[in-house]
């Protein structure tokens, strides 16, 4: 399938060849890096040739993000008969949703029956500390096979899915890759979606990343042990927030010393609540 770049100085270009995805395994691979996806694209910069107009720019997304849906909504309706509830969890790298994971599975054990999918571009780093808390974890590998994707997507959730007993869970958390930018425009199946923001980021990423920060329905904003050691106007970030997404639910939290995460279990439970 062709895949669209822009670069820095404002050309563009796409990557023709096969469409590698297929919905009924999960196998997919994007094929391209520092891509723009048009939702809210990133830029790559290099030196090619063959660039593509902007009727082929407009084709070439709209057949990405359409096989893309199709398949996050099978993997929606694969969650739903089994009764299965969903969480997008996204953030920057570094925010701080495994701790929060590690703290969440260990407070809902014996209360919900988890799993997990774990996407990070190398390693098992972050599945491998899931460990022993109970949940079923399925990793995907970004870079392996999948082209060194910056986010999941639905055919890489699809292929996590099988991976995980999905007949005996009440709920699949999903950790997305850490990016502020593309893991917002993809849906993946999830029910909702949530984002862990730490202080350390500063105040103004909900107007440099609106996009990350308007697909969320929670904000965990983590780290905050931290407020008497930085310059962080929470008032501020707060403002910000509202500007592009004022219904957002936030929660300050602390994953590390645990403040906070009570509420966020709570409004976990919530989605569980909510019928289909």
């Amino acid at each position: 399938m062709g895949r669209f770049h822009r670069h820095a100085d404002g050309t563009e270009h796409s990557h023709d060849g096969p469409d590698n995805t297929d919905p009924s395994t999960g196998d997919h691979e994007h094929g391209h890096e520092g891509h723009e996806h048009g939702r809210e694209g990133h830029e790559h910069t290099g030196d090619h040739s063959g660039y593509a107009t902007g009727t082929e720019r407009v084709a070439v997304l709209e057949r990405i993000f359409g096989e893309n849906d199709k398949t996050a909504a099978a993997n929606r309706a694969s969650l739903a008969a089994n009764g299965v509830r969903a969480v997008n969890l996204m953030s920057s790298p570094g925010a701080g949703k495994t701790t929060l994971l590690r703290e969440t599975l260990a407070r809902l054990k014996g209360e919900a029956r988890i799993g997990i999918v774990e996407g990070d571009i190398e390693t098992s780093l972050d599945a491998d500390r899931l460990a022993g808390f109970g949940a079923s974890v399925a990793l995907v590998n970004t870079g392996n096979g999948f082209g060194g994707e910056c986010h999941l997507d639905a055919p890489m959730v699809g292929s996590a899915l099988p991976r995980l007993p999905l007949a005996d869970l009440d709920l699949v958390l999903i950790e997305n890759v850490g990016n502020l930018v593309c893991p917002a425009e993809f849906d993946v199946g999830e029910d909702a979606r949530a984002m862990v923001y730490a202080i350390t980021e500063g105040e103004e990423k909900p107007l440099k990343y609106p996009v990350m920060f308007r697909s969320c329905q929670l904000v965990v904003v983590n780290k905050i042990d931290l407020l008497p050691h930085l310059d962080f106007d929470m008032d501020g970030f707060l403002g910000n927030l509202r500007a592009v997404n004022p219904g957002a639910t936030v929660i300050q939290a602390s994953a590390r010393t645990g403040e906070g995460v009570d509420a966020w279990c709570d409004w976990l439970r919530a989605q569980l609540a909510v019928p289909r």
